[in-house]
This record gives structure tokens, sequence and C-alpha cells, in this order.
């Protein structure tokens, strides 16, 4: 992963998707964002086979896998959306 990647993360989220053909009629613009949360204390990034990082147009991949892991850290002090809430209404607590 990146060498920035928190140790011991409190949010994580890993996925991954095999395709045996992959072509794409129009190159892809991505983003991760983590809205809410502090530079620095979140990082993406992706393991790839048979993809390059650039996908071109019209070009057949095959046999490819792609695996995307996202981690952040939670800020000590600072209340998250959720903090003070009952997660199940929503309401004050």
């Amino acid at each position: 992963m990146h060498p920035d990647a928190p140790k011991w993360p409190d949010v994580e989220l890993t996925a991954e998707v095999k395709s045996q053909e992959l072509r794409f009629e129009k190159v892809p613009r991505t983003e991760v964002r983590f809205p809410g949360y502090p530079e620095g204390r979140s990082v993406s990034g992706t393991e790839r086979e048979n993809l390059p990082e650039d996908v071109e147009e019209d070009v057949m991949y095959r046999d490819s896998r792609i695996r995307l892991r996202s981690v952040a850290r939670l800020v000590d002090g600072e209340a998250t959306p959720l903090e003070g809430k009952d997660r199940e209404t929503d309401a004050e607590v």
C-alpha cells in the first residue's frame, strides 16, 4: 500500500474486481475523497494486474484485476459525523 498509510486505521475499505475482458469506450476519471477528514489522515491505493494505471480508449484488456484499499484514521478530540447521535434514528442521545 502507500508508505503514509496509517498502521492501525480506524476505517478500512477494500474492494477487488476481476475481468476476463475489459474495454473502455471513454477513459474514466476517478477520484477517492474522504470529505470531513483532515489531509494526512487518509490514503488510498490500488494494485493492478494486466491493467495499466492510465487505461486507453478502445483497448481490450484481458484477465485483469484491480484491488482498491482505502484507509483512514479518525482525528482524536474532534467529533465524527455520527458522534453523539443514535446511529439507528439519527436522533441526539
